[in-house]
This record gives C-alpha cells, structure tokens and sequence, in this order.
C-alpha cells in the first residue's frame, strides 16, 4: 500500500481520461485521489485542501482557463506553490512545453497514458513532495529552536547583568556601560553626568532591624530610584553594599541636580522608619559630577569627582546632594 494520505489531484475535462487515470493510480497504490473538470474547479479545490493535495496532473487543455496560465496560478500561490505539477497533454511541441516549465511544472506525461509512466512520474514526484515537506518541517522547527536559543540567551544576558538581590543592574554591567555611554558622549560631543548614591547610616538600620529588613529596604529604595529614572537610557546599579550609582547621558549639570533630587525626595517619601536617623526614616545622599567626555580621559574621573561630592554631602549632614568637580588633566 503506497497511499500515505496525500491526495493526488487529477485535473481534466474529460471524465472519461480522469477515470482511466485514477483507475492506474489506484491500482498503483494510490487511492486518496480528488479530481476536477476545469482549472476553476481545481483551484478551489486546492484552496480548500491546500495541506491534503500532494500532487496536481494537470491537462493542458481545458475549456476555461488552459493548463498552463492554471499552473502559472497555482506557483503564484504562496500556500500552493510547493505542490509539484506534472502536465498531462495530447501536445507534444516544444513551445507548449517550455511554456508549462515556465509556468512552473515539474514534470509532463503525453496521452494517451501509459500506466509505467504514469506512477512512476506520480511516485517520483510524491517523493520529492515529501522531502520537501521534511525539510520545510526541519527549518521551521530549526528556526523555533534559533528564536528559543536567542530568547534564552537575551535572559541570560539580562540576568547576568542584574544585581541578585535588588534588580538593578550589577557592579560588571555598570562598569561597562560607564566605559560605553564615556565614548558615546565624548564622539557626540555631549554631557555625561554621574551619580553616586549611599543609603544614610545603613549600618545602624541593619543593627536595629535585622540583616532581612535591611535587605527589604535595599530593594525598595533600589527600585524606587529606578522608577525615577524616566529615560531608558539612564542606568541605575548596584556599586556595592548599600551604594548605588547612575549613569545619565545627556544630561548637563542642571538637569542633573534635578535628577538628583527626584532620587532623594523619592526615597525619602518611602517613610521607611529609621529611629537611628535624624530623618527618622530612611534617606539617601547623593554626589553628582557632569563633564564633557574626551576619548583622551579615563571614565573613571567622573565617577572619583562624583564619590568626592558623596563624602561632602555625609559631612555636610546627609539627605542632601553634593557637588563633585571633575578634575580634567591639563
């Protein structure tokens, strides 16, 4: 039994040359068989059971729309076109069968049929169909596992550049993107401002309330900052401990300052209790530095001029901001 469920259409205006084509396919092997008296007919046929038909022996004659200009359509169907077409035809002359190569036909056989020619053109033809469909199945199931090996990876990358316990980014991805967004800002010739950020009397809090309370404010202040931060461009991470620091591209000294002290005022409307604090909740001092980048300085000179606004705003009381200047060598 040579049937695999595919269908073998067989398109004819005469019923009496589909009959005898049928009856050698069938007698072949092949008995899911569909057949049609003009090309509209097969058509629609084939629309309606485009994922079923294996296989289209197409006469070129026919009284509405000849074989050819039928073959044409049907290779001009996306959802039909990887159906192979074998030309049935009285005509042997070359025009007409360069004509239906053109068009797109795989095959030809002439009448009257001949029953060994027949099913070896149908069973060579259903062959090459079904590898076709096997390596379209393997592609697409190769193109599924590409785009879950990229999900996957993207996911990867994500996590491998978060901070575990806070969300934000980690201390590796900062230090990347310092390095990155200091190129970038210094070949457009714009402002580059850096934020460093500490958690006011952090220890204290983590004595009185515990090392898990402590690790809850750590991840609301982390991700209270972070919602402030409205531009995807800017990047908020984990420094270490319970330092944070920003990377703001162009962002000049005023708009700095304004960042900043949306971040302060916002961790400070936490009402986070802290009764160590003489804020009595929780609050954050911030250095911020802004400069123009050059590709001859080290990044690393705006975060030191931010770090140096960090330590003036603790000495001047905490829950402020302080100024760093960036020292740009001569």
């Amino acid at each position: 039994m040579l049937d695999n469920g595919t269908c073998i259409l067989i398109v004819d205006d005469s019923r009496l040359a589909r009959a005898a084509m049928a009856s050698v396919l069938r007698a072949a092997g092949y008995q899911n068989l569909l057949e049609a008296g003009s090309a509209e007919e097969a058509l629609a046929l084939l629309k309606q059971r485009e994922h079923e038909v294996g296989l289209v022996l197409l006469d070129i004659v026919l009284p509405d729309l000849d074989g050819i200009a039928a073959c044409g359509r049907i290779k001009q169907d996306p959802s039909l076109k990887g159906i192979p077409v074998i030309m049935v035809t009285a005509q042997d002359d070359l025009d007409s069968l360069q004509a239906a190569f053109r068009a797109g036909a795989m095959d030809y056989i002439t009448k009257p049929i001949q029953e060994v020619e027949l099913t070896a053109r149908a069973r060579s033809a259903l062959a090459l169909k079904l590898e076709m469909d096997r390596r379209k199945a393997r592609e697409k199931e190769l193109q599924k596992l590409t785009r879950q090996l990229a999900k996957a990876n993207q996911e990867l990358r994500q996590l491998s550049a978060r901070d575990g316990l806070t969300g934000v980014a980690n201390r590796r991805f900062y230090d990347e993107q310092l390095v990155k967004q200091w190129a970038h800002c210094a070949r457009e010739r714009v402002p580059l401002t850096h934020l460093m950020i500490d958690i006011d009397l952090f220890k204290k809090f983590n004595d009185r309330y515990g090392h898990l309370a402590g690790d809850g404010c750590l991840q609301q202040v982390a991700q209270t900052m972070r919602d402030s931060l409205k531009r995807p461009v800017d990047l908020l991470a984990r420094y270490g401990g319970e330092e944070f620091a920003a990377v703001l591209p162009y962002t000049d000294a005023g708009g700095a300052m304004v960042v900043a002290e949306a971040l302060r005022a916002a961790v400070e409307k936490l009402d986070i209790e802290h009764h160590d604090s003489p804020a009595r909740v929780v609050t954050i001092s911030l250095g911020v530095a802004t400069c123009l980048p050059s590709q001859e300085q080290d990044p690393r000179i705006i975060s030191a001029a931010s770090d140096r606004g960090l330590y003036a705003a603790k000495e001047q009381g905490r829950n402020r901001i302080g100024l760093g200047q960036v020292e740009v060598a001569a």
